[in-house]
């Protein structure tokens, strides 16, 4: 038997020697390999109690299924800086549970984040990045007040989120939920985000992604993209979000691509069911001139072609009279867009609730609160957020 192993394969870090209120870098670091290594199914424990935990890498491939059970807080240094803080790497069969808590810190780093001016500002570190992970389950812990985004998954296969919980401030910028690129089959399940930025995003290469029984409150809402602003992106493909609830979020569900996009792309088989919003200031979004403080080239459309996608069942109220807004690219007008039983009524003064579209004829059907697409032109004042 190993050190720090014990009879039922736990490798706890207190016996690498680690202790609450210190730096466990290196307790943790020998725990994982020693668990990694080791022939049988292993965890690695970390109990309660708060620790100090400084940027770290925990690698594969392992020998056999490996477990990480986080009890205690995990704390991030204040001043960290780079992409990440904690990644997880080349892993198959690992799962990461407990009820213990990613505390990234990030109030002194948001106050330092001037990318609304800065178009070449420096990135803030990821709390958790999960790289090349297969068949592989994230379980009921929680990310507190990252530096950017919560967690990042990318190159991943068959790759399971549930009864997460992520906590941030409506008002701390680019701090992303969960966001996802290149990676197939990713399902996010019975998850609870609060931040400042998407809840969900989307990016790239994202296929096979089912989200179910989430609740956004606050945030920017469930977001497909930004899609179109690099060379040789790859199609985002059969997405579904359905039996979810978005609180008091700048933005409902939505697609959106930059204009000028150097290269052809795809956003398609992607659909929104059984939603309910709640005073959500733009529900129902497809924006494909997405130009985040206006650092973006918007003199040729967006290249990036969106079709077979459905909003269906979608109920609740909002906070701004245009409720729907669909504005599709000129050079690749929106395909197959379906929208189906839409209730939604606006709880401010005045009115009424309305809906806007560009560049799209959608398949309607059933109620339709507001009337879906009665002009074909994009009023200005109702252009959606950018955000």
């Amino acid at each position: 038997m190993g050190k720090g192993q014990s009879n039922d394969g736990d490798f706890d870090v207190t016996k690498f020697g680690a202790m609450p209120n210190t730096e466990i870098f290196q307790a943790l670091t020998d725990a994982w390999k020693a668990a990694c290594g080791s022939a049988s199914q292993s965890q690695v424990l970390i109990p309660q109690g708060a620790y100090k935990l400084s940027k770290i890498q925990l690698t594969g491939p392992c020998k056999s299924h490996i477990q990480i059970q986080l009890q205690g807080i995990l704390q991030a240094p204040v001043d960290l800086v780079g992409d990440n803080w904690i990644s997880f790497q080349n892993i198959d069969q690992f799962t990461l549970t407990g009820k213990g808590v990613f505390d990234g810190q990030g109030k002194i780093a948001w106050g330092k984040n001037d990318c609304n001016k800065n178009p070449n500002c420096a990135k803030l570190p990821i709390n958790v990045r999960f790289d090349y992970i297969k068949n592989s389950i994230v379980s009921d812990i929680t990310s507190k007040d990252s530096k950017s985004f919560h967690f990042n998954v990318l190159g991943c296969k068959n790759l399971t989120f549930k009864h997460v919980n992520i906590n941030a401030p409506q008002d701390s910028p680019n701090t992303d939920g969960i966001h996802i690129g290149r990676s197939i089959g990713i399902n996010v399940i019975n998850t609870k985000i609060s931040t400042g930025d998407d809840c969900i995003s989307l990016g790239d290469g994202s296929q096979q992604v089912t989200i179910t029984n989430v609740t956004c409150a606050p945030g920017h809402g469930i977001s497909v993209g930004s899609l179109g602003r690099y060379v040789g992106e790859t199609p985002v493909q059969g997405v579904i979000a359905k039996n979810c609830t978005l609180i008091n979020t700048t933005n409902g569900v939505r697609i959106k691509t930059r204009p000028s996009s150097p290269s052809f792309g795809v956003a398609s088989d992607i659909h929104f069911e059984d939603i309910i919003m709640v005073n959500v200031i733009n529900p129902l979004v497809i924006d494909q001139e997405y130009c985040p403080w206006n650092q973006c080239d918007k003199k040729n459309p967006s290249k990036v072609k969106i079709s077979n996608v459905s909003f269906i069942n979608i109920r609740g109220t909002a906070a701004n009279t245009l409720a729907v807004s669909f504005v599709c690219s000129s050079q690749f007008p929106c395909e197959d867009i379906e929208v189906t039983d839409i209730n939604l009524t606006y709880n401010g003064s005045g009115g009424p609730i309305a809906s806007m579209c560009k560049n799209v004829k959608p398949k309607l059907s059933g109620v339709q609160n507001p009337h879906i697409c009665p002009s074909s032109a994009l009023s200005p004042s109702f252009a959606p957020s950018p955000f």
